[in-house]
C-alpha cells in the first residue's frame, strides 16, 4: 500500500476542484482525509486473522468500486444539507476512495487490488508500479526503508498531486477574476 500520508495527499489534492465553500469548512477537509484512508479499514484483518487473499483480507472488498460507490452515496446523502448539491460532493468521494485502490495498485508489493469485488475477486496491480510498497506498521515505516518509500512517493505521488492542487486552484482564481493582471500595454497617442 502507499503510506497513509501519501493517500491523504492526494485526497486533499483533488478537494481543491470541490465547491469554494465547502475548502472553508474544516469538516469537509476531515471528511477527505478520513475517506482517503478509508479502505485499509481491513488492516484490522491482519489482527484478526483474516487472510489476505480472501473478501475481507487486505485490498480486497474495501478497495472496491462498490465500496467506494457506497460509501459515497451514503455520505452524500447523510450531509446533503451541509454540502449541496450532493451529487458533487458523492462524485468526489467516490473519486478520492477510488484513488487510494488506485494507487495501491502501483505499489510494488501485496496481492493487487480487488476493484470488482465482490463480482470479481481477481486482483489487479497497474503495468507500471513505481511507488514501493509501504510496511503495515507504525514502528517499521520509521526506518531507512520508510524514508526511502517516502522518496518514492514524493516523487510520483506528491509533486503530481501538489501540481494538480495548483493548477486548480490557479484555474478557481482565474475564472473569479482574481489572476495576476497583465501589465498595461502603453498608449502611443496620449496627449502630454
Amino acid at each position: 500500500m502507499a503510506s497513509v500520508i501519501t493517500h491523504a495527499l492526494v485526497g486533499a489534492a483533488l478537494g481543491q476542484a470541490s465547491n469554494p465553500k465547502w475548502r472553508k469548512d474544516w469538516r469537509f477537509w476531515r471528511l477527505l482525509v478520513t475517506c482517503s484512508i478509508l479502505p485499509d479499514i481491513d488492516s484490522i484483518g491482519f489482527f484478526a486473522r483474516v487472510p489476505y487473499g480472501s473478501l475481507w483480507g487486505h485490498r480486497g472488498i474495501t478497495h472496491s468500486l462498490l465500496f467506494a460507490a457506497v460509501v459515497a452515496v451514503s455520505c452524500a446523502l447523510v450531509l446533503r444539507r451541509a454540502y449541496p448539491p450532493s451529487w458533487n460532493l458523492g462524485f468526489l468521494l467516490f473519486l478520492v476512495i477510488v484513488s487510494h485502490g488506485v494507487l495501491d495498485a502501483m505499489t510494488n508489493g501485496g496481492l493487487g487490488v480487488a476493484f470488482f469485488s465482490p463480482f470479481n475477486p481477481h486482483r489487479y496491480f497497474f503495468l507500471y508500479r513505481p511507488i514501493q510498497v509501504s510496511p503495515i506498521g507504525i514502528s517499521r515505516f520509521f526506518s531507512d526503508r520508510g524514508l526511502s518509500i517516502l522518496i518514492s512517493e514524493m516523487l510520483w505521488i506528491w509533486c503530481p498531486a501538489l501540481l494538480f492542487a495548483a493548477l486548480v486552484r490557479m484555474s478557481h482564481r482565474w475564472r473569479r477574476g482574481d489572476a495576476l493582471p497583465l501589465p498595461a500595454e502603453p498608449n502611443h497617442f496620449q496627449e502630454n
